[in-house]
C-alpha cells in the first residue's frame, strides 16, 4: 500500500518556521524602532527579569544553545546594554545584567513591543492568540 505523497505544507516544521518569519518580521518593524531586534529585545527582558542569571540559565530559559547565546549577547555587550562579569574567581559562570542603558532601551522597546502584540492580536484575535502561545509554550516544555 503506498502512502499518499504530502506536500511541504503538510509539515508541521515548515508552517511553524513560516509563520515565525512572519512574526518575527512584524516584530522587527517595531522593536526596532528603539535600535534592538526582536531576538535581543527577548533577551534583554529576560535579562530583566532575573537580574544576575547566568548563561547557561539564560540559554535553557531561551531554548538556546550556548554558542549561539554568546554570539547574540556580543552586540548588546558591545553596545553597552548588558554586562557579563564573572560570578566568582572559583568559576567560570558569568552573571548578566542590564546597564542602566540597556534598562532604559529595554523601556523604549518595551512600548514598540506593545505596539507589535496590538497588531499581532487585531490580525490574528486575542484568543486565538493567547491559545496560539499556550500551545507553543507547551511544546518548549516536552521533553
Amino acid at each position: 500500500m503506498t502512502s499518499p505523497e504530502l506536500s511541504y505544507l503538510d509539515c508541521n516544521c515548515f508552517a511553524i518556521r513560516q509563520a515565525a518569519r512572519f512574526v518575527s518580521q512584524l516584530y522587527e518593524r517595531h522593536v526596532g524602532q528603539a535600535g534592538v531586534t526582536a531576538a535581543q529585545y527577548t533577551l534583554l527582558a529576560a535579562i530583566h527579569r532575573r537580574p544576575g542569571t547566568t548563561m547557561a540559565e539564560l540559554a535553557d530559559a531561551m531554548v538556546m544553545e550556548r554558542t549561539t547565546l554568546v554570539r547574540a549577547l556580543k552586540p548588546l555587550q558591545r553596545d553597552g546594554l548588558v554586562t557579563a562579569d564573572q560570578q566568582d574567581a572559583g568559576t567560570r559562570a558569568v552573571a548578566l545584567n542590564l546597564t542602566e542603558g540597556g534598562k532604559k532601551t529595554l523601556g523604549e522597546a518595551a512600548l514598540r513591543w506593545h505596539e507589535a502584540q496590538k497588531e499581532f492580536e487585531e490580525k490574528f484575535g486575542r484568543d486565538r492568540a493567547r491559545e496560539l502561545r499556550k500551545s507553543l509554550l507547551e511544546l518548549t516544555s516536552m521533553e
